[in-house]
């Protein structure tokens, strides 16, 4: 498998974390493991200056975005101020010949500068979106998801967004064993609850700070071959049916039901990525009962077939 190669653009006045996440999750995240080749390119000759004052000689320019497979602009200093017009032809020339380009935070204004975003959904930080709208009015903004991709073009939310986007791409990739692996040494969630819908799975919540609904979290996880009703849920949980139904969407933000559909599509990627077991041995043991309820719901959720997707990452691992 090549390496794919991942350039990240650096610009006067970066904000520090912006731009470290991109390093450290493409960088040597894991010891041993070289799963891509990263490199720190200016959108400006010479050298750059952080907004705090941190100095960085990127060790290439523009051109260095020529031959990435992943363009990333990790925010931006000022969203009134277009990016040169090296940098936005640099950023088409790689969306057009299949680079992934992905602007983190008010990286999206550079996207949306060079016109890569016109018609298309996008995300970026919720205090700028007002502004965003005003100034493109032609790109579609989603004002809730963490993050969105469309036709290659990545946008995130605000500041930690940027860490749930990084890993949806190293997703993508290598997969969600590697991710959660990245994940869990970064000691972060692998997902986050997005708001709504996006290009990827919902999200499900690993744990919540209502103790007895985490309860229920860990015995559902441990039962999802199962049907449960929420009654019996509840007794469980010694409340009534609708305190329970109250309490579980207050600490998940989901009903039990799309909590436990969700967790059961996670569950069967997991298991089409790490064995080989048939379709119908994993339908029964993730609760969907059938191979052809599993692939409807894992069609209907990833766009993508079960089979589709254990070729795509098994092959990358």
């Amino acid at each position: 498998m090549t390496i794919p190669a991942v350039a990240v653009v650096a610009y006067p006045g970066f904000s520090p974390f912006h731009l470290s996440v991109p390093c450290i999750i493409f960088g040597d995240v894991l010891p041993g493991q070289a799963l891509f080749r990263l490199e720190i390119c200016a959108a400006e000759p010479g050298p750059i200056r952080s907004v705090h004052g941190l100095s960085l000689s990127p060790a290439a320019g523009v051109e260095g975005l020529a031959a990435a497979d992943i363009v990333i602009v990790p925010g931006w200093d000022d969203p009134a101020l277009a990016p040169p017009p090296e940098l936005a032809e640099a950023l088409r020339a790689a969306h057009a010949r299949g680079a992934q380009v992905v602007g983190l935070c008010l990286g999206t204004y550079v996207l949306a500068y060079a016109g890569l975003l016109d018609g298309r959904r996008a995300s970026t930080h919720w205090e700028f979106e007002q502004d965003f709208l005003l100034r493109f009015p032609q790109v579609r903004l989603d004002t809730n998801a963490l993050y969105v991709d469309e036709d290659r073009l990545i946008t995130s939310a605000g500041t930690a967004a940027g860490v749930d986007c990084c890993l949806y791409l190293v997703r993508q990739h290598y997969g969600s064993v590697i991710a959660n692996k990245i994940a869990r040494r970064m000691v972060v969630p692998t997902y986050r609850e997005g708001g709504q819908a996006q290009f990827i799975e919902k999200p499900v919540p690993a744990s919540t700070q209502d103790i007895r609904i985490n309860e229920q979290l860990d015995f559902l996880r441990q039962n999802l071959s199962v049907s449960h009703s929420l009654d019996t849920l509840a007794a469980r949980a010694n409340m009534s049916r609708r305190s329970f139904t109250r309490y579980f969407q207050r600490a998940t933000g989901m009903s039990v039901g799309e909590w436990v559909l969700t967790e059961r599509l996670r569950r069967t990627q997991e298991l089409l990525e790490v064995g080989t077991q048939p379709i119908e041995t994993i339908a029964e043991q993730v609760g969907f009962g059938t191979a052809a309820s599993l692939r409807q719901h894992f069609k209907h959720a990833f766009g993508v077939t079960p089979v589709e997707w254990r070729k795509s990452f098994r092959t990358a691992e």
